[in-house]
């Protein structure tokens, strides 16, 4: 039963993976009507916006967490 199971979850990915690959990116190249895209960002836009964003909100996230514990002496 276990090698059944296998193959069958093999099958679904690779079909999967298939369909993945045979659909999204040749349909990005027709444009919609109303289609209106921007300029694009530059390198440091880039950066700013999925490097330094993300991290600047884990950061100020992870600060906001230790608040409530701040500097009390946990000795007890």
């Amino acid at each position: 039963m276990d090698k059944r199971n296998a193959l069958r979850a093999g099958a679904v990915t690779a079909t999967v993976t298939l369909m993945m690959l045979l659909s999204s990116p040749a349909m990005a190249l027709t444009r919609d009507d109303g289609d209106d895209p921007g300029s694009g960002l530059s390198v440091a836009q880039t950066l700013g916006l999925y490097v330094l964003l993300p991290i600047a909100a884990f950061v100020i996230i992870g600060a906001l967490a230790m608040v409530p514990f701040g500097g009390k002496d946990r000795k007890k």
